[in-house]
């Protein structure tokens, strides 16, 4: 028998002999607390704005309001298309170098720590969010759960080549424990939090 062989059978010798019952995790994420006031909260305490909106229309205005639409700003979202391009996404991803602003949209929320959902189907190109100075995500109201316990039923079923949480703007300590925004991506995030 090879040592592989042997290792294995040592193993499936020695199981314990009662095998426990896993826990009930259902209790994670049951608790009952006001979701949309913690997702903002969590959000400015890890360095986001959250911005509640009624419409699409409110989202150009901040934007408008609040960025230099002579810089470059991209979108995946059609109803932007007034304010940014939509014509990046099969573009060299190098070229969005100088991208001051990407809007996108969220699949979903978390409460519990501010992450938002996103997948290469709604991102354009995945290093959107990443490379850009600033960035905007819009979630629905509707689309926030409480805990990553409900984050990670609603993902499991999901087919995805690539997905992640985004929460806060990039941010590091690394370096003499100083906190750093914008050290390995954007530097400020606004969520759009869509009726």
């Amino acid at each position: 028998m090879s040592s592989k062989g042997e290792i294995l059978k040592r193993i499936k010798l020695n199981q314990p002999k009662e095998v426990a019952e896993l826990p009930d995790l259902n209790l994670l994420g049951s608790e009952q607390f006001d979701v949309l006031e913690t997702y903002k909260t969590v959000l400015k305490g890890i360095g986001g704005d959250p911005v509640e909106v009624a419409d699409y229309n409110e989202i150009i205005n901040y934007i408008k309001s609040n960025y230099n639409l002579e810089k470059r700003l991209i979108t995946t979202l059609p109803e932007l298309s007034e304010i940014a391009s939509l014509d990046w996404k099969t573009v060299d991803p190098h070229s969005l170098q100088d991208v001051e602003l990407t809007v996108v949209k969220a699949h979903f929320g978390v409460a519990e720590n501010s992450g938002l959902w996103v997948t290469d189907d709604i991102l354009g190109q995945r290093v959107a969010p990443f490379i850009a100075q600033y960035l905007a995500i819009i979630v629905h109201k509707k689309d926030l759960v409480p805990t990553m316990q409900q984050a990670y039923r609603r993902i499991g079923n999901m087919e995805y080549g690539f997905g992640t949480f985004i929460a806060g703007p990039s941010k590091t300590a690394d370096i003499e424990q100083s906190l750093v925004l914008g050290a390995h991506g954007a530097r400020g995030l606004i969520v759009f939090l869509l009726e």
